[in-house]
C-alpha cells in the first residue's frame, strides 16, 4: 500500500472515531448508575448511530471496537439484581463505562499506528532539510532583506509541507512550529538566517519526538536476555558514547533528559531566549543544597550545551559565558555550567579555577564528554532513548 493512500485512510478512521466519540458524550447521560428500569427514545437514536458508525473503524493490529452501545434497561435491571443478591454492581458499572474504555482504547492504537507509518519518511525528510539549510542560505549575508527563493528552499518548503502531512494535527503543538511557517513565508534572508538558528533546531526536535511516542519501545535484538547473561561473555562495558550521531539539538535534547533525571535538580527547563555565545539555547534549572543539619537551600543555575567535538572548548569561550552570566536575572544566577561533548583546553580549566577560586559569581563548573558518560553510564536508559547504546 502506497504511504498516501495508508495515511488518508488513517486521517478518515479518525474522523469516524470523532464522530462515535461524540455519539458516546450524548449517551452517558443516560447511562444508569443505579437501579432503574425503561429505555428512552433519543438514547435508541444513539445507540442506531453508533452501530452505524463501527464499520467506519477498521481493525488495527486485529481489534477494533465492535459491541454495541449497552441497553440501558438491561443495565437498570442488572443494578437491581445485584441489589437484590447482595454484590457489588462492579461488572454492571463496568459494563457502562466500556464504550469510553473502547474509545480510548482505539486511539491509542490508531495513534501508534500513525507513528509507525510516518517515522521512516519523516527522518529523511528530516535529514533532506538538514542538508538543505545552509546550501539555502550560500555565503549571502544572514540579515539581508532580499528575498531567498532557490531549489534549496523549495526542497525545504516541500519537505516541511510533507512533514504537517504525516504528523497531521500534532504538528501544530510543536514549537516554533508556525514561527518556522511565517519565516518561509516572508523569506528573507534574514528569516532563513532565523530558521535555521532558531525554528528549525526547536521543529526538529518536536518532530523527533512525535516520531517516537512514550509508549514506543526502543529496538532490542530477538534474544532471551537471561540466556544471553548466563553464557560465557567476552569484552568490557563501554564508557565512550558516540557522541557524533546526535546534531546539536540532539545534544541539547540529552543534556535536557539527564538534568531532569538528578534528583538535586529541580524546574528544568529552556530559557526562552539564548545568550550563549555559539547560540545553542540555555537551560535553567533549581539546584537544591542539603547539608548534614536538615538545611536546605536552592540555587538558581544556568547550563549551556556545547556540541563541541572538532575543537575543544577553550578559555575565551569560558570567559565569554561568565560574563555573560553577571547579567542574567533576577534571581541571581550562583552557578553556570558548561558541558560539551568534547573536552576543555588547559586554559579554559586553568581560567575557570582561577576565577572560582576568586569568589566570583557565577561560579563555572566544566562538564567534559568523561562526565557526562559518568553520569550516563549510571542512567542508561537515557542514553539508549538519544541512539546512544
Amino acid at each position: 500500500m502506497e504511504l498516501e493512500e495508508l495515511l488518508s485512510a488513517m486521517d478518515r478512521t479518525a474522523a469516524n472515531l470523532k464522530k462515535l466519540d461524540s455519539v458516546w458524550e450524548r449517551a452517558k447521560p443516560f447511562i444508569p448508575t443505579g437501579p432503574q428500569l425503561g429505555s428512552d427514545v433519543q438514547y435508541d437514536s444513539l445507540r442506531a448511530a453508533w452501530a452505524d458508525l463501527l464499520p467506519g473503524l477498521p481493525q488495527i493490529d486485529g481489534w477494533t471496537i465492535t459491541d454495541p452501545l449497552p441497553d440501558i434497561n438491561d443495565l437498570g435491571q442488572a443494578f437491581i439484581d445485584c441489589l437484590d443478591i447482595g454484590v457489588p454492581p462492579t461488572a454492571v458499572q463496568a459494563a457502562g463505562d466500556k464504550p469510553g474504555a473502547d474509545i480510548a482504547a482505539y486511539r491509542y492504537r490508531l495513534d501508534r499506528a500513525r507513528r509507525r507509518a510516518a517515522r521512516g519518511r519523516l527522518e529523511q525528510l528530516v535529514a533532506a532539510v538538514d542538508v538543505a539549510l545552509p546550501l539555502a542560505m550560500g555565503g549571502t549575508a544572514g540579515d539581508s532583506t532580499e528575498l531567498l527563493e532557490n531549489e534549496q528552499t523549495e526542497r525545504i518548503e516541500t519537505a516541511i509541507g510533507e512533514i504537517a502531512r504525516l504528523l497531521g494535527a500534532d504538528a501544530e503543538n510543536i514549537d516554533r512550529w508556525w514561527d518556522l511557517h511565517r519565516h518561509m513565508r516572508f523569506s528573507q534572508r534574514q528569516d532563513w538566517r532565523d530558521i535555521i538558528q532558531l525554528d528549525w533546531p526547536s521543529v526538529r526536535a518536536g518532530i523527533e519526538a512525535k516520531a517516537l511516542g512514550d509508549s514506543d519501545p526502543l529496538p532490542v535484538p530477538d534474544i532471551d536476555l537471561g540466556q544471553a547473561a548466563s553464557g560465557n561473555l567476552t569484552g568490557a562495558a563501554a564508557l565512550a558514547l558516540p557522541w557524533d550521531r546526535l546534531s546539536d539539538d540532539g545534544f541539547e535534547r540529552l543534556l535536557y533528559d539527564l538534568l531532569r533525571d538528578i534528583p538535586e535538580h529541580q524546574n528544568v527547563e529552556w530559557l526562552m531566549q539564548t545568550r550563549a555565545p555559539d547560540r545553542g539555547r540555555d537551560l535553567s534549572m533549581d539546584r537544591v543544597l542539603r547539608d548534614g543539619s536538615g538545611g536546605v537551600r536552592t540555587e538558581r543555575v544556568i547550563v549551556q550545551a556545547k556540541h563541541w567535538q572538532s575543537r575543544s572548548v577553550n578559555a575565551g569561550a569560558v570567559s565569554e559565558t561568565a560574563t555573560a552570566g553577571k547579567l542574567w536575572g533576577p534571581p541571581l544566577v550562583r552557578v553556570v555550567v558548561l558541558a560539551t561533548s568534547g573536552r576543555f583546553t588547559a586554559d579554559a580549566v586553568s581560567w575557570a579555577e582561577r576565577h572560582n577560586s576568586e569568589g566570583s559569581v557565577p561560579y563555572i563548573e566544566l562538564w567534559p564528554d568523561s562526565r557526562l558518560e559518568t553520569l550516563l553510564a549510571r542512567r542508561p536508559h537515557i542514553a539508549a532513548a538519544h541512539g546512544l547504546k
